[in-house]
């Protein structure tokens, strides 16, 4: 019986192969990507991938080890599934991620991720998050024993819309934790009690989050990639790149030269109610996440069950448009310091650090900061290590700073209300850039 013959060695590819593979041009639109110096075909994967189509599409044709790291915790459980796309390797003479890539800052930031996993820093502290959901349990509690002992008349109403609204934006970032599988070790626990937070205390699917919010963290403010600048072009002009884009293209979808001024009408108070509201249910239908929206149901049931019998029907739709306003309002103005007045323009494909560093920024920290912004004040972090539980956000800043500096990038931090003021600024600063091109080229 003859021995079994030596094993097929390995395909070999060059970055100029890999490229190609982007998901760009005429069918078929292969889509191949690189972790650790391995080649893997995604093409057809991407349709089953766990955390979207999109979000593992985006890095097509491009290396994703730090991504893959980043988004990831039980890594040696996901490697067991993409065995079947493995298709080879990088060639010996490749280098193991991108040639324009900074080598140095990219060897220093994973060298920065192995400290952070040996200080520590990933392993969540759950009597955190508990009390964190036990105070808002008990403001939704509080709101309802407000118009229940002191009646509905104008004070305790509004005095109920308040807590209520403090219990939509507290339980926005809980859900954020879970979203990220920042509080179990087991992702299916993270999971689980996430539907709990987001359906159950505020009437949104997670799926719908999922969607969005991890295209964002792996690609933030790139064009086309990044759903939270979707608003270019139709509503707003972003960035200095695409403003002068768009005025050159001649394009006016609005009156961008005044967006810093409609942005307080159409924006703060009325993504949540007057987008957000309907748009979320027609995901879960189009999408057939009928999971998610048992968990919706369960939130508008038992709103409706608690409030009808003290507000009436048009109490209770009163009360429910005033809360959506105030969380909308809370949500805007925080999720949107951090990433509008920072760069924005199409993926370039620079290195990890590099990507998250000039999409974001931070801001000063304080009890109230951490507790208002639900510690997304320190939002460089959180890009960096999306897996990191909020409450060791500020351990790992001065490492982070550090790193910056080594590399002569600037790590922006400032304060809360300059950080509101810098969102109207920079609108302001990007239609007048859209109006002289529009204008003048």
């Amino acid at each position: 019986m003859e021995a079994p013959g030596p094993a097929p060695a390995p395909r070999r590819f060059t970055w100029e192969e890999i490229a190609q593979r982007s998901a760009r041009g005429p069918p078929p639109q292969e889509r191949w990507l690189v972790i650790d110096r391995k080649v893997y075909d995604i093409s057809r994967f991407h349709r089953r991938h766990p955390g979207g189509s999109r979000v593992i599409s985006h890095y097509a044709g491009q290396d994703a080890t730090d991504p893959f790291i980043a988004f990831h915790p039980d890594k040696a459980l996901v490697r067991k599934y993409m065995s079947p796309l493995l298709i080879g390797e990088l060639a010996p003479d490749q280098p193991s991620f991108e040639p324009s890539k900074n080598k140095k800052l990219v060897e220093d930031f994973r060298e920065l991720r192995v400290a952070v996993e040996k200080m520590g820093l990933l392993k969540p502290n759950r009597t955190f998050f508990m009390l964190h959901l036990c105070h808002i349990l008990l403001l939704d509690v509080a709101a309802w024993l407000t118009i229940w002992y002191f009646g509905s008349s104008t004070v305790p109403f509004l005095i109920s819309a308040v807590l209520l609204g403090t219990v939509q934006a507290q339980a926005g970032w809980l859900q954020h934790d879970f979203g990220h599988l920042s509080v179990f070790s087991e992702s299916r626990w993270n999971h689980l009690v996430h539907k709990f937070v987001i359906g159950h205390l505020k009437g949104a699917p997670a799926s719908w989050w999922n969607h969005l919010h991890f295209q964002h963290h792996a690609k933030p403010n790139c064009f086309r990639k990044d759903p939270d600048v979707n608003m270019h072009p139709l509503f707003f002009a972003l960035g200095k790149t695409l403003s002068v884009e768009l005025g050159v293209q001649k394009k006016k979808f609005m009156p961008y030269n005044h967006q810093h001024k409609y942005f307080f009408i159409i924006g703060p108070p009325a993504l949540v109610p007057l987008y957000f509201q309907w748009y979320i249910f027609y995901f879960v239908v189009q999408r057939k996440q009928w999971v998610d929206l048992a968990w919706m149901l369960t939130f508008y049931i038992r709103f409706f069950l608690t409030y009808l019998p003290l507000l009436g029907v048009k109490g209770i739709l009163g009360l429910h448009l005033l809360v959506r306003f105030i969380e909308s309002n809370w949500f805007v103005w925080v999720t949107q310091m951090n990433h509008i007045p920072m760069h924005i323009d199409y993926d370039k494909n620079v290195d990890w650090f590099s990507t998250q560093l000039q999409a974001t920024c931070n801001v000063h920290q304080s009890l109230f900061n951490d507790w208002f912004s639900g510690h997304l004040n320190f939002q460089i972090e959180h890009h960096l290590f999306p897996t990191m539980p909020r409450h060791n956000y500020w351990k790992v800043a001065p490492l982070v700073k550090s790193l910056c500096a080594k590399h002569g990038i600037e790590y922006h931090c400032k304060p809360l209300l300059t950080a509101f003021a810098d969102i109207v600024h920079s609108l302001k600063d990007s239609g007048e850039l859209w109006l002289d091109a529009y204008l003048h080229k």
